[in-house]
């Protein structure tokens, strides 16, 4: 008679799978104790110390161009709360594992933990401006987890004795009945609410100490700005599209979009903050946040542009800054022959290539410190910032600025520039349509189209509309303010028939040259195209 393999009764199979179950969550209990504590501390030293700031910003550092543009276009301003949900699910998976290790041999599950640690360890000491001591929350978060693993991992392996013991007796009497619950299945759950609890008080506590001793967002709800030396020129009637749905002239500071590589936006504390100025100058110095509010500011209205928008984006956004020229700053500083660059750097290590013939003109590149009548948010660059017109962000706009380095293109290069994006970065003409909405559906008659062109330090002269592949029509330009912001434009269609319709726009700017039709993703320098939409007269 043929030989077979019995398989595994179903109550075996549970039981496995129990204990499989039990051994994960023991690892996601210990991870989430090992992070909690990591959190806690990292409030006493650098912002680098948090390990997984540092993990999630050096995952930034070593992005390819294509992830991040992927990341961008399909996340837009949400691309960092992808970035921390991926992470979480990852830890997640990997402390789980390790869980399933410690279940069977602790050593195995430790070491696991431990390699995982170096690593995090490696992208804390590796961030801008850490020192060894920004060590010591892993450390000791490292420390909490594993004696958290062996605490839990002591209770599953009782557990799992004890259920091995009830299969033999089982086995061996049919008849018995263990419905009973076990002691050690007790214990499993009492130190599991212990971690679980641990962890979860340890990571409000953080939570709570990291808002408490938030001093930047303090000092900033009571900082005074003083009045601008030159304010900005009063708006011309007419700058708004007369188009409902068309985004306002001016952007709120709170939908202003934010492209950046910060995982975690940086606190500065004005009264700490300090712009080292050096390099090829004939006058290197140092300037502070109070001697920088007592210069002659200046006010005006810029629309800023992230190299990565694509073709009918919402990656732009215009506001009133206040600030400081950059030129007065490079004019005390005296740059020497053959420099053609400053190297802007960010507290937390990103760093801009600008040109410099374009920081000396007569444009208002400014070291900013207020948007939009307020000092600036924290996301935005709290104290200070760069903002100069004509040039991607990628290559001008740094935020949290705390140097300037006077330097050659040749010696020297951006975070972006270093990854392959253009060195220069001068904005390309675009245009969008927003109104009506992409898919959308509109009443027949007439149907209101517009949206919004830009050529930063060329401006806008014509804007023309495209329906159903027809011939091209010129739209209503809307009144400007200056060069270097956004202009608005709307089109009436009149008698609008039902049926699904097409719509493109293009636009020129001062100088009469159209913008480019063909279409180009953003990388190296900036998207291309016509942008076009299509909706639905009802």
């Amino acid at each position: 008679m043929e030989n077979r393999i019995k398989p595994p009764a179903p109550g075996r199979r549970a039981g496995v799978r129990g204990r499989l179950l039990a051994g994960a969550a023991t690892g996601v209990m210990a991870a989430g104790l090992l992070f909690a504590v990591a959190e806690l501390l990292s409030a006493f030293f650098g912002t680098t110390s948090s390990p997984l700031t540092a993990v999630g910003s050096t995952f930034i550092d070593f992005t390819p161009a294509w992830m991040k543009n992927f990341a961008v276009a399909t996340f837009g301003t949400n691309d960092k709360t992808v970035l921390l949900l991926s992470m979480a699910v990852v830890a997640v998976i990997l402390s789980a594992v390790a869980g399933v290790l410690a279940r069977r041999r602790f050593a195995a599950g430790a070491a696991l933990v431990l390699v995982f640690a170096v690593v995090m360890a490696a992208c804390v000491i590796t961030r801008a401006g850490a020192t060894v001591p920004d060590l010591f929350p892993l450390l000791a978060g490292t420390a909490a987890g594993l004696i958290a693993l062996r605490y839990l991992a002591q209770a599953v392996a009782r557990r799992q004795a004890a259920a091995a013991e009830d299969d033999d007796t089982t086995a061996q009497t049919p008849a018995a009945q263990p419905d009973a619950p076990q002691p050690t299945r007790r214990a499993f759950l009492v130190r599991s609410a212990v971690v679980a609890g641990a962890a979860v008080v340890v990571g409000v506590g953080a939570g709570a100490l990291s808002s408490a001793r938030n001093a930047a967002a303090k000092v900033r709800q009571a900082l005074r700005l003083p009045a601008p030396a030159r304010a900005a020129a009063p708006l011309p009637a007419g700058v708004q599209a007369p188009v409902a749905g068309v985004g306002p002239f001016i952007t709120p500071s709170a939908d202003f979009y934010r492209i950046d590589t910060a995982l975690v936006v940086p606190q500065l504390d004005p009264g700490q903050w300090k712009l080292r100025v050096h390099g090829m100058v004939e006058n290197e110095f140092t300037m502070t946040f109070d001697e920088l509010l007592a210069a002659d500011l200046v006010e005006t209205y810029v629309t800023l542009t992230c190299v990565s928008n694509v073709v009918g984006g919402n990656l732009a956004g215009n506001a009133k800054w206040l600030g400081y020229p950059l030129r007065e700053v490079l004019d005390r500083a005296k740059p020497k022959a053959g420099a053609d660059m400053v190297l802007s750097t960010s507290s937390d290590g990103f760093s801009a290539s600008t040109p410099l013939p374009v920081l000396q003109d007569k444009r208002e590149a400014l070291l900013a410190v207020a948007m939009n009548g307020e000092p600036l948010p924290l996301e935005h660059g709290f104290p200070v910032r760069m903002v100069v017109p004509g040039l991607y962000g990628y290559v001008s706009a740094t935020k949290w600025v705390v140097d300037l380095e006077v330097t050659t293109f040749a010696a020297k290069a951006g975070y972006w520039t270093s990854r392959g994006w253009s060195s220069h970065g001068p904005i390309k003409t675009a245009s969008r349509v927003e109104v009506p909405r992409a898919l959308g559906r509109v009443p027949a008659g007439t149907v209101g189209i517009g949206g919004t062109a830009w050529a930063q330090q060329r401006g806008i002269s014509k804007v023309e509309v495209q329906l159903d592949n027809g011939a091209w029509q010129p739209a209503a330009l809307a009144a400007e303010a200056s060069v270097d912001t956004w202009r608005q434009w709307s089109y009436m269609w009149e008698g609008a028939t039902s049926g699904t319709h097409n719509v493109r726009v293009r636009a020129y700017d001062a100088d009469g040259t159209l913008q480019i039709e063909k279409q180009a993703p953003p990388e190296p320098d900036g998207s291309t195209g016509w942008h076009s939409i299509t909706f639905t007269v009802e």
